[in-house]
């Protein structure tokens, strides 16, 4: 067994705790992943219409008019 010098030691200080940065880092990512996953099937849950429920569409058809729009006078 050998001993480190001190540069090793430091060294070996900033590589684990970088690896331990890195891990953290992509714990937190993984938890935001999966909170955002449950929001978003939540609001799709939500957002949907019941079954039996009725849905009404109400829309305006436009026909274009012969002539001049603006005319009201037929000959």
């Amino acid at each position: 067994m050998s001993a480190l010098t001190p540069v090793e030691r430091t060294e070996r200080r900033r590589q684990q705790r970088r690896r331990e940065l890195i891990r953290w880092g992509i714990r937190i990512l993984i938890v935001l992943l999966v909170f955002s996953l449950g929001v978003a099937l939540g609001q799709a849950i939500q957002d949907n219409p019941k079954p039996g429920r009725t849905v009404t569409w109400d829309r305006t058809l436009h026909l274009p008019t012969a002539g001049n729009p603006g005319s009201t006078i037929t000959p």
